[in-house]
């Protein structure tokens, strides 16, 4: 028999980030289905990085995409076959980037001309090419996503309009460019807005192959696939999007690359991870001040919704998880944590039954940028337990915890940045 939250709190306490497998296999399936036959599907682990999530997804086949030394270290750790890697991000070092070749990472993004040159130095030095995708930054403009990455100012990739006026700038002996990357945006909201970026980034790669004289095996299409967050919810329908991606990819790739299609990619965090996640939290105390209710939590920003400060995250909607009869109407509450300053709020006027010290309160939908999106270090709280279940059994728990460590001083003893280290584990 399955666990219920009740249980899990009973047993393991709260904060509990509460990780459902089941969830994430079947968010696999669905996006799988949305998508045309034999594309790639990278898993984006700034979601979620969590071990036993990562492991799930490389279980059913996705690839990784990865920004930072510890992403792809998780990668291969729970099973991510290394070519099917994409390490991208806009600040690679040249430690990075070493270290991505050897470990033997499939596809390098790379963001600049610049970024693409010390790739071609790192590889020449190990004697073999490595496989980039050139990121291009399109032209269009992008408004259903929650978050817009193409058709304005950016620090990710380059402008369209750069590669077609200097293709030359991108042409290296070793870094082989054998792909492009587009990403339109993040958390668009429906399967007809999700059609449209599509058909945004697609119409700008002609000329881009065109200049590039590429013949690409990899065109790397992004996501945006959205998920509900801190509410309850499900993602928009996505039946029906394939065949009518399909179709915009033939008329856009058949007539540019007529016979030799390249493999398309798609990548995801949210959608793939989201419904996955539950965030249990007890309520310490209730009280009054000039008029307004507090439910005061035993979490905060610290454990979700760090983000918030970014603008980027709706207002969270926690849920009461006891029995709600006798207890009233829902009534406006601010619902705060447990940290000595005032910003630590989930909502303001949050809709909430008459709630007790000792309720279990629970915010569903956290699978992806919850406890990895959040302000661990701030105040030095005690980091919340993770309980992943599968199926009826609970298989790991476990707590994240941050160390310092002494890091030796480089051998001529001056400061620079690019010697500085920051551990966790």
């Amino acid at each position: 028999m399955r666990l219920t939250f009740a249980e899990i709190a009973a047993r393991y306490g709260t904060p509990a980030y509460v990780y459902e497998l089941d969830a994430v296999r079947e968010a696999r399936g669905r996006l799988d289905a949305a998508l045309p036959a034999g594309s790639e599907l990278y898993y984006a682990l700034k979601a979620n990085p969590h071990p036993a999530v990562v492991a799930a997804l490389a279980a059913e086949g996705c690839g990784a995409e990865v920004s930072s030394p510890g992403e792809l270290a998780v990668a291969l750790l729970q099973g991510v076959d290394p070519e099917r890697i994409v390490y991208t991000g806009p600040a690679k070092s040249d430690a990075e980037i070493d270290r991505a070749l050897a470990a033997g990472v499939g596809w390098l993004s790379v963001e600049s001309a610049a970024e693409l040159a010390r790739v071609d130095l790192a590889a020449a030095g190990r004697g073999r090419p490595a496989r980039c995708l050139l990121r291009v930054n399109p032209s269009g403009d992008l408004r259903a996503a929650g978050l817009a990455m193409m058709g304005e100012a950016s620090q990710f990739g380059v402008d369209a309009s750069q590669v077609l006026a200097d293709p030359g700038d991108f042409r290296r002996p070793f870094a082989e460019l054998r792909g492009v990357h587009l990403y339109a945006g993040s958390n668009i909201e429906s399967a007809e807005a999700l059609l449209a970026s599509f058909e945004l980034v697609l119409s700008e790669l002609p000329a881009l192959i065109d200049a590039l004289d590429l013949e690409p095996d990899l065109v790397d299409l992004g996501g945006g696939f959205a998920h509900p967050y801190a509410r309850a919810g499900e993602p928009d329908d996505l039946r029906g999007l394939a065949p009518r991606l399909e179709a915009l990819v033939e008329s856009t790739l058949g007539v540019a690359l007529p016979g030799s299609r390249p493999r398309l990619a798609f990548e995801s965090g949210r959608y793939l991870a989201g419904a996955c996640g539950t965030l249990l939290a007890t309520v310490s105390d209730v009280k009054r001040s000039r008029g307004r209710r507090f439910v005061v939590l035993d979490s905060g920003i610290n454990h979700l919704g760090g983000m918030h400060g970014l603008r980027r995250l709706r207002r969270l909607c926690p849920q009461l998880m006891v029995d709600g009869e006798g207890r009233g109407e829902p009534q406006p509450a601010d619902v705060v944590g447990p940290l000595c300053t005032p910003l630590d709020a989930w909502g303001r006027d949050v809709e909430l039954p008459e709630v007790e010290p000792g309720d279990l309160i629970a915010v569903p939908n956290v699978g992806a940028y919850g406890l990895s999106a959040s302000l661990v270090a701030f105040l030095g709280r005690e980091l919340p337990v993770e309980v992943v279940v599968d199926g009826d059994r609970v298989v790991e728990a476990g707590r994240l915890c941050l160390t310092r460590r002494p890091v030796p001083a480089a051998a001529d003893e001056s400061p620079h940045p690019r010697r500085s280290s920051y551990a966790h584990g």
